[in-house]
């Protein structure tokens, strides 16, 4: 970052300048390792500023998270201290995002700083569970063992979504192949069809008339069913982003016929590695729930979860208000009790997020597994009703008209 200062020199006399620092207590000591008394110092903020340009569109991957968490972890092991730690490891990343969001961190924590705070001015490269989790290791003094532990339970996280994603990639490709498909032949090649039996004048069979109906609707109408799909859905859109919709829109997700039994559990596996890794690391259970609370983007999750925390602040424990609600599995809620009665609740939690996550696994792919075939017969139909529709008309007309 560039400052723009005004400096008495140590003859007495006024200067301005510009010089480059990672911060503003940088800069002040460079100036003031180079003799001049600092009067005013100010951040130049350029009008078009590439950097923050680039910064806001290439976020910090979380693998590069896990990476650093990780090397950070074994430095600290090492004996070296923490600000040396993150200026190696600033200059061994080649990603410019990642060296500037370490590097700001490192400028924090010569300034007075802790980690953990320095962290928390960085939210789209550190979430909230992630720098709360560091200032409970800072205060136990076990950072290195915190550390990994964050990135095991991110990599767990990336693991998962990967794997969703990765399953869902060829469905969906499959998807739009087959609309685009049917779009082509409505669109393109049936009217050709249609002037070329037209011009026999012969009758048609059902199939090719149902075919060519439905393509001059769709070419004359089209646009319209466009528009309203597009206002259908904008409204919808609009209604989700409201509380209540966005509460129904969650609710239904996780009772929905099949995603929503998998979406309930990467839900509550999340939610017990959160509650697991928090315990282990010694925070009190309110400010645990706290922080499952906001590491749930589900309303429905949310509400539960909040409920759940106020009956635990009334002295009702855990399992007992987990039990009144649907929406925590019994396996969940029996493992809670079993860990609160021995004290070995993170145990039992990472026992259950592994019992969850490798159920969620099998159901997903067990989905992917009915909805590939089932694309694939559909679109079958589709193509296949169409030729069908074409053949026919072609062998009607070839015994209608008389040569």
């Amino acid at each position: 970052m560039d400052y723009q200062y005004i400096a008495y020199t140590q003859d007495k006399r006024l200067v301005r300048g510009r010089l480059s620092a990672t911060s503003e207590e940088a800069a002040t000591s460079l100036l003031s390792f180079g003799g001049y008394q600092v009067v005013n110092l100010k951040l130049v903020t350029p009008f078009f500023n590439t950097g923050k340009l680039l910064a806001r569109f290439s976020r910090v991957k979380p693998k590069e998270v896990i990476m650093f968490s990780r090397q950070l972890a074994l430095l600290l092991e090492s004996g070296t201290d923490i600000v040396t730690s993150l200026e190696l490891l600033q200059s061994q990343i080649t990603n410019r995002t990642t060296k500037g969001v370490i590097g700001e961190i490192a400028s924090g924590i010569r300034g007075g700083s802790s980690l953990s705070s320095a962290m928390s001015k960085h939210p789209q490269t550190f979430p909230e569970i992630y720098y709360r989790t560091i200032a409970a290791g800072e205060q136990g003094g076990n950072l290195d063992v915190v550390l990994r532990q964050m990135a095991d339970y991110l990599e767990r996280g990336a693991v998962t979504a990967k794997k969703i994603k990765s399953a869902l990639t060829y469905p969906i490709m499959l998807a739009v192949v087959g609309v685009v498909v049917v779009s082509i032949l409505v669109t393109f090649v049936l009217p050709t069809f249609t002037s070329l039996y037209a011009a026999f004048g012969a009758k048609l069979p059902l199939p090719t008339r149902i075919v060519m109906s439905l393509s001059e609707w769709l070419i004359h109408n089209g646009l319209y069913l466009l528009v309203a799909v597009i206002v259908v859905a904008g409204l919808g859109y609009i209604y989700i982003r409201t509380p209540a919709g966005r509460y129904r829109w969650d609710k239904l997700l996780l009772t929905l016929p099949v995603i929503g039994r998998i979406n309930r559990l990467s839900e509550l596996s999340r939610c017990c590695r959160t509650i697991a890794l928090l315990f282990r690391v010694g925070l009190p259970l309110p400010e645990i729930m706290t922080q499952a609370i906001h590491g749930s983007k589900n309303k429905a999750m949310v509400k539960a979860l909040t409920e759940t925390q106020q009956e635990l602040i009334r002295g009702e424990g855990l399992s007992k208000p987990m039990a009144k609600r649907e929406l925590f599995l019994p396996l969940m809620v029996q493992m809670v009790g079993v860990g609160e009665e021995t004290g070995n609740l993170d145990n039992t939690l990472a026992t259950v997020a592994q019992s969850y996550e490798a159920e969620a696994d099998d159901r997903t792919s067990a989905a992917v597994g009915l909805i590939q075939p089932a694309l694939v017969v559909i679109i079958a139909l589709v193509v296949g009703f169409l030729a069908i529709s074409l053949f026919s008309a072609m062998y009607s007309i070839y015994g209608q008209v008389k040569f």
